[in-house]
């Protein structure tokens, strides 16, 4: 599509949105301290953006129980690699170009935290460990080396009343998973037999 009223340059951008207000924009922190801590021990979930060398993004969810996200140190976090689908973007990502940066949600709260910084993927066996989960260790784990760590501001989360069940929209028409996979991947299997396949992955390869 062809817009004709587009923002090219800061200056325009500026002269729409303004500027933050000067402690706002003095809010990012080069390392944890108590109160990133703490919430990313209360989060289960949060999402990782990546990139390849070619400049292509891509954004990766991870979920486990709060705590699943090991801060090491003031300066380092470590999230487990569960199993997946194995295409593997974000490790294919960060061994091609290592910034990423991560966002944590804590169910109920508003406010996010968000992490930046350059990430590695690794196999030492005693931080591995350390992830287990019903009795499952992690084959990978990706490091980040924080470089600034800063919370987000709730006012996406109260527009979208993402944690009131009343504001949530009606689901029942949209598709399952399997509809969604035979229909753009034209795979040749019944559907009922592909929601079961994606039903019993749910169930029993968590892990």
């Amino acid at each position: 599509m062809e817009f004709n009223d587009k923002v090219t340059t800061v200056d325009e951008l500026r002269e729409i949105v303004g500027h933050p207000d000067p402690m706002v924009a003095r809010k990012g922190r080069p390392r944890f301290d108590v109160f990133s801590r703490q919430f990313i021990e209360k989060s289960p979930f949060c999402l990782i953006a990546s990139r390849n060398a070619a400049g292509e993004m891509d954004v990766s969810p991870k979920g486990d129980p709060p705590g699943f996200a090991l801060v090491l140190d003031d300066k380092t976090l470590a999230l487990p690699d569960r199993p997946g689908n194995r295409i593997a973007d974000t490790l294919i990502n960060i061994l091609e170009t290592p910034e990423v940066a991560v966002i944590f949600l804590v169910p109920g709260k508003g406010d996010t935290l968000r992490v930046n910084g350059q990430a590695q993927i690794v196999r030492d066996p005693d931080l591995l460990e350390r992830m287990t989960h019903k009795g499952k260790i992690p084959k990978l784990a990706i490091v980040v080396s924080v470089e600034t760590i800063f919370f987000h501001c709730a006012k996406c989360m109260i527009r979208s009343s993402l944690w009131k069940p009343e504001g949530w929209p009606d689901i029942s028409a949209l598709p399952s998973l399997g509809t969604v996979l035979k229909t753009q991947l034209e795979w040749d299997i019944e559907l009922e037999t592909l929601d079961g396949l994606i039903d019993e992955s749910y169930r029993d390869r968590l892990y």
